[in-house]
């Protein structure tokens, strides 16, 4: 999970490659990205229709505040968090105790390319800021979606995307970390072969926000 991006990242990154935390650098990283991309990750969900009963997968929970707001509404369902960052892991699940302790929410290690879990598994998945770094942007979506269960909803969410007006800085870090930034057509694109339904690409006005959303027919 990535934050690379807000004009205080220069020092955040120095701590260390937002790819993948690492240490307590991670950790310092981790805990100013839960701050940063709050607004961002609001409006992102605001798409995924979340109810009181589903079941969730945040894949790069990083350190997981994302969990933490789809938490508040999710109250009679379970949440799982993934993140191939041990030291993501340990942060999202002290940041959500007592969601754990409850039964209500577990955070596992592992990788898009292999989510590990059967299919079907969720009625809602999401990703905040990860999938700049995704190894196989086509075939790890397919792996989201073979997750995802009939009548679901994915949303892909991020605070930058291809062909919108970037800072230097932004177009800096982009070089830097080698990142996957498409533009929006690419997403609808990638999501529409990966098997999704009713693809719609959100953009907030006035931002460089994209929101990916796709859908798995019910049966």
């Amino acid at each position: 999970m990535a934050e690379p991006f807000s004009e205080a990242a220069p020092s955040l990154t120095e701590l260390g490659n937002p790819r993948k935390p690492q240490g307590e650098a991670g950790a310092q990283m981790l805990a100013h990205m839960n701050e940063s991309h709050a607004a961002v990750t609001a409006w992102g969900l605001s798409f995924l229709a979340l109810t009181p009963a589903d079941r969730v997968l945040d894949i790069g929970c990083g350190g997981g505040a994302a969990l933490a707001r789809i938490a508040e509404t999710v109250t009679q369902g379970h949440l799982t968090g993934v993140d191939y960052s041990a030291v993501s892991v340990e942060s999202a699940s002290k940041c959500n105790a007592a969601h754990i302790a409850e039964g209500r929410m577990e955070i596992v290690q592992g990788n898009v390319s292999a989510l590990p879990f059967p299919d079907a598994a969720f009625d809602k998945i999401c990703t905040v800021e990860s999938f700049y770094f995704w190894d196989n942007p086509a075939e790890d979506l397919r792996e989201v979606r073979r997750v995802l269960a009939a009548g679901g909803r994915f949303v892909l969410i991020a605070d930058i995307y291809g062909g919108a007006a970037l800072s230097q800085h932004d177009l800096d870090n982009i070089a830097r970390y080698g990142l996957y930034n498409p533009a929006p057509e690419t997403f609808r694109q990638l999501l529409e072969n990966a098997g999704f339904d009713d693809v719609q690409v959100h953009l907030r006005e006035g931002t460089t926000w994209i929101c990916a959303e796709g859908n798995a027919s019910a049966v």
